[in-house]
């Protein structure tokens, strides 16, 4: 079985290792590939801030884009064009942590894409993953910094991908909000990224023993969690957590696990495919007032068809279209004064011209 989806997706042909330096520091110019200018929008950040997620303004991982990391790319890239990325992304991460013994599991808006299609969701932007405290000191201890070099049918021209550890991963508390994101796998080509945050036992926790939390805040009990389920992600051998239902609903509500239209996409189940779907702009029609004592006004269809209006409107329509009528009455009687008014005035005028008034 292993074989199988290593052929299908040859593993890593290469992997080196850039040198470790403090805080941020794979900087732009150790690790940069075709870029020439730093678009990481690092300015302004507090020392101790390594990752970049929106939080505050100024603090996005690009200055273009909160999910592109701005020391390998300079724009998004177009629709198509992000969701084979994000495709490929995480198969060379799920094969890569495979291949190094690493466990790894699918959470949050990724797990959400799992429960749908087994794929990533296509409005979505990056994807995420959790892996135990364990696993995160053995990454930071022999993996940090390392590029691993893929070749594949898909990525026929070939693609680094790095792995990056915060340093500060080694603090376990909920405090340090400026480090919530404890790793990240960077594709160097498109500068999009996977977040990966580590699930530390709380040993201190009000509701006692059991609970993971990670920094970012989402904390679970470890029997939802574990023991991991074995499946399918994007075509390759992925895991999942135990109770994935009920951490999904915890996190998104029921409704996300049935609603079948969303971010300007619907969910066709014969394809299990999230498909675009343009916005259909109603035709403009002219607003039309009702006179007292007509007739109801015809208005023709979008099919050409002539149609006459609901002769039974609800009570707010009866209210505004009683308000329009009363104001278009108001409206004419003014006119009509007006006209009545300029009238007398020239007459008056006549009168005083003939008798040689000034």
């Amino acid at each position: 079985m292993r074989v199988a989806w290593l052929l299908a997706l040859p593993a890593v042909l290469s992997v080196t290792s850039a040198a470790v330096l403090d805080r941020r520091n794979a900087d732009f110019y150790s690790v940069r590939t075709k870029m020439h200018q730093d678009l990481s929008g690092r300015l302004g950040d507090p020392k101790e801030k390594y990752f970049r997620i929106r939080l505050t303004l100024g603090t996005d991982e690009s200055v273009f884009h909160p999910h592109y990391d701005g020391r390998f790319a300079s724009e998004q890239l177009a629709y198509l064009e992000r969701k084979q990325a994000l495709s490929n992304l995480i198969q060379t991460y799920l094969a890569t942590f495979a291949d190094i013994g690493v466990e790894t599991w699918l959470m949050h808006g990724t797990l959400l894409g799992w429960w749908w299609n087994r794929k990533v969701l296509p409005w979505d932007s990056d994807s995420d993953v959790q892996v135990s405290e364990e696993s995160m000191k053995y990454l930071a201890s022999f993996y940090n910094m390392t590029i691993f070099h893929y070749k594949t049918p898909r990525i026929p021209e070939g693609r680094d991908y790095m792995l990056e550890i915060n340093p500060h991963y080694i603090n376990r508390e909920q405090t340090d909000n400026l480090n919530v994101i404890d790793a990240r796998w960077i594709d160097t080509a498109s500068g999009l990224f996977i977040d990966i945050t580590t699930a530390r036992y709380n040993y201190t926790h009000p509701a006692g023993k059991g609970i993971l939390s990670c920094k970012d805040g989402h904390e679970y009990r470890d029997t939802y969690v574990f023991p991991l389920r074995d499946t399918f992600f994007e075509g390759v051998p992925a895991k999942i957590p135990y109770a994935y239902k009920e951490i999904l609903e915890a996190e998104y509500q029921s409704k996300a696990l049935v609603q079948t239209e969303f971010e300007g996409h619907k969910f066709d189940q014969e394809k299990s495919e999230w498909i675009p779907v343009l916005k259909k702009t109603k035709p403009y029609v002219p607003l039309q007032v009702a006179r007292p004592g007509l007739a109801p006004i015809n208005q023709q269809s979008a099919t050409g068809a002539s149609e006459t209006l609901d002769t039974k409107p609800s009570t707010q329509q009866t209210s505004k279209s009683a308000e329009a009528v009363a104001i278009d009455a108001t409206t004419v009687t003014k006119n009509e004064q007006m006209e009545q008014t300029i009238k007398a005035l020239q007459q008056r005028n006549v009168q005083r011209s003939q008798t040689g008034e000034s």
